[in-house]
């Protein structure tokens, strides 16, 4: 054990039986009532007893207490492992994730668990679990999502366009109506929901194909909707008629003296001149093949 360590004489044995007295942590009150018996003269073999613990831990107490006071009592978190990922590591997996990978280079066209951990190998020697690599993602705010396809023929340059071009046609509008006229913004969209039967997986003896009635028609109905704040309807057809109705919804949810800019995308009954827009209303369409671009899409 070494030669006997004089306690720190900024305290006393009253001063840490209190500091036991106030405390709610166990193993911070034995260790300041064992210290607490050596201030009032008490032997290391007694304070040991009052701790519970063996002669050379009393000494760890005293050296910890020595250097960092009543704090030194308190329990601390192992270390644990060295991280094998280090916060440059982590910046360039974010990266990686975030940019996607080159089918040409990496061989992958989506990035697997196993897939960086293959790429952390190669770009840093590292070896590492593919639960390392899922839990730091995880860390960082990554979670697994399904993608949203994209249309092929999508030209991305009218998606820009239309960002770019957005708020000059705002403002030519607002010129047009006067500037006392509240514009109201208004997003605008088609769903189809319905129901189909499927055959279910069923107990039966192996080698043998049972069948099961399954009704192939579809029953299905069409939800309008468009948000700023809320104007829908449910019908059985989508076709010119229907979005005329909904047109006239949208109307009557316009503020009273505000004229409506409704944006939806190009579907033949949006396009078509057979529309009797409502004089409340001015329509602006989206770009071809753009849904990202229409949040009522996620209503």
């Amino acid at each position: 054990m070494g030669s006997r360590i004089s306690l720190r004489d900024d305290f006393d044995g009253g001063t840490l039986r209190r500091l036991a007295k106030q405390s709610s942590d166990a193993n911070r009150m034995r260790r300041s009532l064992a210290l607490a018996s050596i201030y009032d003269g008490g032997k290391r073999l007694e304070a040991a007893r009052i701790g519970g613990v063996t002669l050379q831990i009393v000494r760890d107490w005293v050296l910890r207490f020595n250097s960092e006071g009543s704090e030194g009592l308190v329990d601390r978190k192992p270390p644990g492992a060295v991280p094998k990922l280090t916060p440059e590591h982590r910046t360039a997996l974010a990266r990686i994730v975030e940019d996607g990978p080159i089918p040409a280079v990496h061989g992958v066209v989506r990035w697997r668990i196993k897939d960086l951990v293959v790429w952390l190998h190669e770009e840093f020697g590292l070896s590492v679990a593919e639960s390392t690599v899922r839990g730091t993602l995880k860390d960082m705010g990554f979670v697994k999502l399904t993608a949203r396809p994209r249309h092929h023929g999508q030209n991305e340059d009218a998606l820009e366009a239309f960002k770019k071009r957005f708020p000059a046609e705002l403002k030519a509008l607002k010129a047009r109506l006067g500037l006392r006229t509240p514009v109201e913004i208004w997003w605008q969209d088609e769903a189809r929901v319905g129901q189909k039967t499927k055959i279910t997986r069923q107990w039966a003896h192996k080698g043998t194909r049972h069948v099961a009635p399954k009704d192939r028609r579809t029953k299905s109905v069409w939800i309008f909707g468009a948000i700023c704040p809320a104007a829908g309807l449910v019908v059985l057809r989508c076709n010119t008629a229907m979005m005329q109705l909904h047109l006239d919804e949208i109307s009557a949810h316009v503020a009273p003296g505000a004229h409506a800019v409704l944006i939806m995308d190009r579907a033949e009954w949006h396009m078509t001149g057979k529309l009797q827009v409502p004089d409340n209303i001015t329509i602006l369409h989206l770009p071809p093949k753009a849904p990202e671009l229409n949040p009522v899409e996620n209503v």
